[in-house]
């Protein structure tokens, strides 16, 4: 049954991105371009969300699912890793005209040939 209610909140994620236009390479294109603010207020909207559900984790100290309190830690910042990273994952993006998470989301809207993707990527 837990299963069955991440699946709901996986669908509902996936309908959000693509009701966004937040899969569409239309869109990601325009924003490698600087031609459009559209992804870059989706990203930034995205940033705020994960601010606000950080600072409630903290201050209303949640749960896990399972009752485990949620421990938030820092992470050492490795500019050179980071940096190699983010160019890696910047032309994958520009390339595929989609990041990671989206590419489940072309696969449930029927686009088949995002599996190339995928399969590159694993």
């Amino acid at each position: 049954m837990k299963l069955l209610k991440f699946f709901g909140i996986g669908m509902f994620f996936g309908i959000v991105l693509t009701k966004s236009e937040a899969v569409s390479w239309f869109r990601i294109q325009e924003m490698f371009y600087f031609q459009s603010f559209h992804m870059y207020g989706v990203i930034l909207g995205a940033i705020v969300v994960g601010i606000i559900t950080v600072t409630l984790i903290r201050v209303l100290h949640l749960k896990t699912v399972s009752g485990e309190e949620i421990k938030l830690k820092g992470k050492p910042f490795n500019h050179v890793g980071n940096t190699a990273g983010g160019v890696i994952f910047g032309l994958g993006w520009a390339l595929v005209g989609a990041c990671p998470g989206p590419l489940y989301a072309l696969l449930g809207s029927g686009y088949w040939s995002i599996l190339v993707a995928m399969i590159s990527g694993h």
